[in-house]
């Protein structure tokens, strides 16, 4: 009797489609932006223990869902000449005819659709900014064609994730409310652009190790980033820094929290894969830059998700007006 995973594997069985669309959307690294989106979540429904009900649950993971399958298969497409020639991407589904490109649109006008449909029944603000979100995720994938700065834009794109998820359950920013007559400064408002700035600085430092992949062949095809302009040993120290600078941001994302004992150990966790992640990545081995790449930075974010749900469910923090 075959196993699961033989069955699930097999080309003739009836989970292959799935699979194969699974596979062309990269859904795993749906474990990178997510987590702090609903770390996001958490936090603004703080008055209800971290939940703000199934509803909006629900949608804020098919808004996430959506945008992402949108950007996903956007950058698919309209890098599929630029992954034919590459040996390393040459397999995708695209280039190997796989899928069609007509599918592939379909995909992404469809997820497009569904992420303003999400955003519609969250709330108004969520409504309005989803043409806007849509814009942003998909503009990355057309930097590497005229800036250095494309880790930023992929940095940008991500970081929408946890300022999407606040304003679906919050509806919006409230940094000066009036009380009694008086404008008040809420610095509780500041929490998702704080972690917001985290994760731009972590998606910059994470995308440069992975772009050491195609070093050469970004060079050869007048493809842009800071690993090209800069060379890696460079490249790799901004990474670096840009990591601390990560790490710094969370650490006061948790203070402005008054989060406690489960919070600092995560953030040891956090640090630990963060140096683990730089001495893989210093091997310029494909397989170590894949393993710091996907694994630890999943682990940095269920890690970031765990803790921070942890002390918001049972630490009692949030203290700040």
């Amino acid at each position: 009797m075959r196993s699961l995973a033989a069955i699930f594997n097999s080309p003739s069985s009836i989970l292959a489609p799935l699979r194969k669309w699974a596979g062309f959307i990269k859904l795993s690294h749906t474990l990178f932006a997510l987590p702090f989106a609903l770390a996001a979540m958490v936090v603004a429904a703080r008055d209800q223990r971290g939940w703000p009900g199934w509803r909006t649950f629900g949608l804020i993971l098919a808004a996430m869902f959506c945008a992402r399958t949108c950007a996903m298969a956007f950058n698919r497409i309209v890098d599929r000449e630029f992954d034919r020639a590459n040996p390393r991407t040459a397999s995708r589904h695209l280039p190997a005819g796989q899928i069609s490109v007509a599918s592939a649109w379909t995909l992404c006008g469809l997820s497009g659709l569904g992420l303003v449909v999400a955003s519609y029944c969250l709330n108004a603000i969520c409504f309005y900014l989803s043409p806007v979100a849509l814009v942003l995720v998909c503009f990355y994938s057309l930097t590497k064609r005229f800036t250095d700065l494309t880790h930023l834009f992929l940095g940008i794109a991500l970081a929408l994730a946890p300022v999407g998820a606040w304003l679906a359950v919050k509806g919006g920013f409230e940094f000066f409310p009036v009380e009694n007559g008086w404008l008040v400064l809420k610095q509780s408002a500041f929490l998702p652009l704080i972690l917001a700035v985290a994760v731009v600085f972590w998606l910059i430092g994470f995308d440069i190790i992975y772009a050491l992949q195609d070093y050469q062949f970004d060079r050869e095809h007048g493809l842009h980033s800071l690993v090209v302009r800069w060379g890696p040993d460079n490249a790799l120290k901004a990474a670096f820094l840009s990591h601390l600078i990560m790490w710094g941001l969370l650490a006061v994302f948790g203070l402005l929290s008054r989060f406690r004992v489960a919070y600092l150990v995560g953030l040891l966790i956090i640090l630990g894969c963060l140096l683990l992640e730089h001495w893989l990545a210093r091997r310029r081995s494909l397989k170590w830059i894949n393993t710091a790449f996907f694994r630890l930075n999943a682990l940095i974010s269920a890690v970031f998700l765990i803790v921070t749900t942890a002390e918001v469910v049972f630490g009692g923090g949030f203290r700040l007006r």
